[in-house]
């Protein structure tokens, strides 16, 4: 009776253990865990290169556009991505340097020259952040009229908009936070094409102390599709 006591015990144990486990291994990450810094509305990721034995680990926000800026002492900047299809030299210059749009949350190896890597691509999560898609965001509009910002370029707001909506693209964003600084503790509802630059410019808004922040999931791309109303 004692043993299977014992046993029992054991069990309960180690189920515990596991369910900690798994409950660490799926926490958000925090910021200080994330690569690089959003300037001019692309997270720049400085490399250099690790110590011998030691693999490169990024960590960067689904939504992301991600630029190299490659240290002096990377010798050959070709840079391959299987899993995402890039394959491509890099320039030193991180201004020439291309962006890379991290649409989907995953652990992506890649190489630089000789180094090896991984990109691990989370999903951004705060208590005053909201993806919402485009029912929640037409009901959020009818209901409490936050501020609706388009954070895409001036061609395509004119190409269709949703309606009252401002437009601040997110290249110049932090460059204009001080026109949005009326609304930092009231809601606003952030969208793009599909969702990922409006990802962006919400962890901008954020980091910039603004609380009620509801970004559009997938974008004026879902909200067309759904026969919302657009503003041409």
């Amino acid at each position: 009776m004692k043993n299977r006591i014992f046993l029992i015990a054991i069990y309960i144990l180690i189920g515990c253990s596991v369910g900690l486990f798994q409950s660490v291994s799926k926490a958000s990450p925090s910021d200080g865990d994330i690569t690089g810094s959003i300037v001019g509305g692309f997270r720049v990721l400085p490399i250099e290169k690790p110590p011998e034995g030691k693999n490169l680990v990024l960590t960067v926000y689904r939504g992301d556009y991600i630029k190299f800026d490659i240290g002096d002492g990377i010798v050959d900047p070709d840079l391959t991505v299987p899993d995402l299809s890039i394959k491509q030299r890099l320039p030193r210059n991180p201004a020439e340097a291309p962006y890379f749009k991290m649409k989907t949350a995953g652990v992506f190896p890649f190489t630089l020259g000789d180094m090896v890597g991984t990109i691990t691509v989370v999903e951004f999560k705060k208590p005053n952040y909201s993806e919402v898609s485009s029912k929640e965001a037409f009901e959020l509009i009818d209901n409490i009229q936050p501020l609706v910002l388009d954070v895409r370029t001036d061609a395509e707001f004119k190409s269709g908009h949703l309606e009252n909506a401002l437009l601040i693209p997110v290249q110049q964003l932090q460059s204009r936070l001080k026109e949005l600084s009326a609304y930092k503790n009231q809601d606003i509802l952030i969208y793009c094409a599909t969702g990922n630059r409006s990802t962006v410019a919400s962890k901008i808004l954020i980091d910039s102390g603004f609380k009620r922040i509801h970004n559009m999931r997938y974008g004026i791309y879902q909200w067309s599709r759904d026969t919302y109303p657009i503003v041409r």
